[in-house]
C-alpha cells in the first residue's frame, strides 16, 4: 500500500506531498490545479516514459518519490533485494524517479540505484494506474488471464495446479527423451569406446602398487653383476677369502685378536670390561653379516629372461596409465576425468602406486558408465511411454481449463455489462474471448482477450481500440470490480474515471469505487462531488495565485473541508449555502450506500 508519494519540478507542481491512506482516496482540485500531474507523477514512478517536456519550467529536474509497504518476504521486496536496495526498518519501501531537464532519467529502489525497467516489473504486484497516457496491467493478455482465472474459484485452481504439474513433469519427461534419442548414436560409440578400454585393462590385470615392485625388480635384476661383486667384496672383507691364503686380514679375524688381548686385563678395570664386552658384541655382529652377505650372494643370480618379463609388463602397464590413468586422454568418463588419491609420504616419488590406482578407478567407473549407457533403450522405451501417457494428461487436463475458463468467461462478461450499463455506458458490451495456442504453455493451451462493443453495430476490439479514454477507464473501473479480490494489486489509481458522466451514473461510478477500495487501496482523481463524497479520505490540489503550486498544495480535508470543497464542485461557490447544504446531503448518501452489504 502507498504511504506517501512526494511530487517535485513535475509540470506545473513545483512541490507537493500527497499523503494516502487506506481505503478510497480522492483528489480534486480547480482545472489546471495539476491533478492530472498527480496521476503522470504514478506512472514516473512505476517505470513510466520519461518525457522532458513534463519538467517544470525553471527546475534542473522533475522527482517522484513514494514510500509504500510490502510483504518482507514477498515478491516485491525479493526483487529489490536482487538489486541491491533493502526495506527500511519498519517494513517501508522507498522507490523514486527523476527526470533531468535534458532527457536523463533514474531510478532507485530501496536506497540502491536500480535499472528503470525494475520498477515497470515492481509494477504490476504493486499498483494499476488506469489513465488515458498510462500504461493497463489488465490490457497485458497474460494477466488477464490470471485474473479471470481467480475470478472462476477455487475449482479452476484445483485444475490448473494439476495441469502444471502434468505439464511440468512431461516437459520434463519430454527433453529427457530428446537428450537420450538424438545422442544415442554417439552414446553408442562411447560404450564401444569405454569396453575397449576396459578389455584392455582386464587382459593386464593390474594390481594397485604393481608396478612400484617392478621398477625395483628391473633394478636388482639389471644390476645382477654389479650387486653379486659388491656383495662378495664385502663378504671377504669381513670373513676374508679361504682360497686366497691370506689369513688375518679379515674383520672377524682382526675383531678375534683384538678380543684375545683384552680378555686378560679387562678384569682389573671396569672401563676396560665394558670396552671388551662391546668388543665381543661387534664381533658378533660382523659374523651375523658376514652370513647374511653369503645369503644374498647365493640369491643374486643374472636371470635375463625373468628382466625380459619385467620390462615387458612395466611397459605394457605404462601405455595404461598412459592411456587411463590421471590425465590420459581417454581418462574422461562422461566430461569428469579420473581421480587418484594423494601421494603419500611413503612414495618413492615416481608416483606409479598412484596412477595404477587411477587406471584402476577409471575401470570401476568406466564399467558404471557402460552399465548406465546399456540401460538407454529399456530408459527410451518407459520415457516413450511416459511421454505419452504425460501428453494425454496435458491434453485433458487443457480442454478442462478451457471448458472452465468460457464458462467464467462467459459470467465476467455478463458482470461487466451490466456495470457498464450503471456506468453511463448501457449500450456497451463487452465479451472474454478465448483462443487456443499453437501448444500447450504453462497456463493452459487458451490465449484471452477482453473486448469492447462500445454501441451497438460497433465491432468487438481489443480494449485499448474499443474505447476513448474517458470510457476505458470507466470499462476498466466496472473489470477491477468484477474482477476484485481476483486480481492482486493492491493499489489502483483512475483518471478522468468520471469523464463524460453527471447525475445518477456518477453516484454509480462513487459506488463502485467505494467497493473496490472494501479490498484494495484506491485513489481517483476526479471532477465529480458526487463520485467525491464516497471517498474515505479527500485531498485537495491547492493552487497559488500565479498560478503554481506550493509545497503545501496538497491538503487532507476535514469533515467541514470537504463541504466546502464539494460545494465547490457543485456549485462553483465554496461558500454558498445551499451549495453546502447539497454537499452535507451528499456526504450522508455516500456513507449511507458505502455502509451497505
Amino acid at each position: 500500500m502507498l504511504e506517501e508519494v512526494r511530487i517535485s519540478g513535475l509540470g506545473v507542481i513545483e512541490d507537493a506531498l500527497l499523503e494516502l491512506s487506506p481505503g478510497f482516496t480522492a483528489l480534486t482540485g480547480e482545472t489546471g490545479a495539476g491533478k492530472t500531474m498527480v496521476v503522470t507523477g504514478f506512472g514516473l514512478l512505476f517505470g513510466g516514459r520519461a518525457d522532458p517536456a513534463r519538467v517544470r519550467p525553471g527546475a534542473q529536474r522533475a522527482s517522484v518519490e513514494g514510500r509504500l509497504r510490502t510483504d518482507p518476504d514477498g515478491p516485491v521486496a525479493r526483487q529489490v533485494a536482487e538489486a541491491g536496495g533493502e526495506l527500511d526498518e519498519d517494513g517501508t519501501l522507498v522507490l523514486s524517479r527523476t527526470v533531468s531537464a535534458e532527457g536523463r532519467s533514474r531510478a532507485f529502489a530501496g536506497g540502491a540505484s536500480v535499472p528503470v525497467a525494475l520498477l515497470t516489473y515492481l509494477a504490476d504486484d504493486l499498483v494499476a494506474v488506469h489513465g488515458q497516457a498510462d500504461q493497463q496491467q489488465l490490457l497485458k493478455p497474460g494477466r488477464q488471464r490470471e485474473a479471470l482465472d481467480r475470478y472462476a474459484g477455487p475449482e479452476l485452481a484445483v485444475v490448473l495446479a494439476d495441469y502444471q504439474r502434468a505439464f511440468g513433469r512431461h516437459r520434463t519427461v519430454r527433453g529427457d527423451l530428446e537428450t537420450l534419442t538424438s545422442q544415442a548414436r554417439a552414446r553408442a560409440a562411447e560404450a564401444g569406446a569405454l569396453r575397449a578400454g576396459l578389455t584392455e585393462i582386464e587382459k593386464l590385470q593390474p594390481v594397485a602398487g604393481e608396478d612400484a615392485a617392478l621398477r625395483a625388480e628391473e633394478d636388482r635384476l639389471a644390476n645382477a653383476d654389479a650387486l653379486h661383486a659388491a656383495a662378495v667384496a664385502a663378504h671377504e672383507a669381513l670373513l676374508g677369502d679361504p682360497t686366497a691364503g691370506m689369513d688375518g686380514a679379515d674383520a672377524v679375524t682382526l675383531l678375534g685378536h683384538a678380543r684375545q688381548a683384552l680378555e686378560g686385563a679387562r678384569r682389573h678395570d671396569a672401563q676396560l670390561d665394558g670396552v671388551a664386552g662391546r668388543l665381543s658384541e661387534a664381533a658378533y655382529l660382523v659374523s651375523d653379516l658376514a652370513a647374511e652377505l653369503a645369503s644374498y650372494i647365493q640369491s643374486v643370480d643374472a636371470d635375463p629372461a625373468r628382466l625380459a618379463v619385467v620390462q615387458e609388463r612395466r611397459a605394457a602397464l605404462t601405455r595404461l596409465i598412459r592411456a587411463y590413468g590421471a590425465g590420459g586422454m581417454a581418462s574422461f568418463i562422461n566430461g569428469e576425468p579420473a581421480t587418484a588419491p594423494a601421494p603419500s609420504a611413503a612414495d618413492d616419488g615416481a608416483g606409479e602406486s598412484d596412477d595404477i590406482a587411477a587406471v584402476l578407478d577409471w575401470a570401476r567407473r568406466a564399467a558404471g558408465r557402460v552399465a548406465e549407457l546399456d540401460t538407454d533403450d529399456d530408459t527410451i522405451a518407459a520415457l516413450t511411454a511416459e511421454e505419452a501417457e504425460l501428453a494425454g494428461q496435458v491434453s485433458a487436463l487443457a480442454a478442462r481449463l478451457s471448458g472452465l475458463r468460457r464458462a467464467a468467461a462467459s459470467r465476467f462478461a455478463g458482470d461487466v455489462t451490466t456495470e457498464l450499463a450503471a456506468l453511463a455506458m448501457p449500450h456497451a458490451r463487452i465479451s472474454a474471448v478465448l483462443s487456443q495456442l499453437d501448444e500447450p504453455g504453462p497456463q493452459g493451451i487458451d490465449d484471452l482477450e477482453i473486448r469492447l462493443a462500445a454501441h451497438p453495430g460497433a465491432p468487438s476490439l481489443p480494449l485499448h481500440k474499443g474505447a476513448s479514454g474517458g470510457e476505458l477507464s470507466r470499462v476498466m473501473l466496472a473489470i477491477e470490480v468484477v474482477f476484485a479480490g481476483a486480481d492482486p494489486v493492491p493499489t489502483f489509481v483512475f483518471d478522468e474515471v468520471d469523464a463524460g458522466v453527471g447525475g445518477k451514473a456518477a453516484v454509480e461510478v462513487g459506488r463502485r469505487l467505494a467497493r473496490l477500495a472494501r479490498l484494495a487501496q484506491v485513489v481517483v482523481v476526479t471532477h465529480l462531488a458526487q463520485v467525491a463524497a464516497f471517498a474515505d479520505n479527500h485531498l485537495v490540489v491547492a493552487r497559488a495565485d500565479d498560478g503554481r503550486i506550493t509545497s503545501s498544495g496538497v491538503v487532507r480535508l476535514d469533515h467541514a473541508g470537504r463541504v466546502r470543497e464539494l460545494s465547490r464542485m457543485l456549485a462553483g461557490l465554496e461558500d454558498s449555502e445551499f451549495g453546502q447544504a447539497h454537499a452535507a446531503e451528499l456526504l450522508a448518501m455516500a456513507a449511507e450506500q458505502a455502509a451497505r452489504p
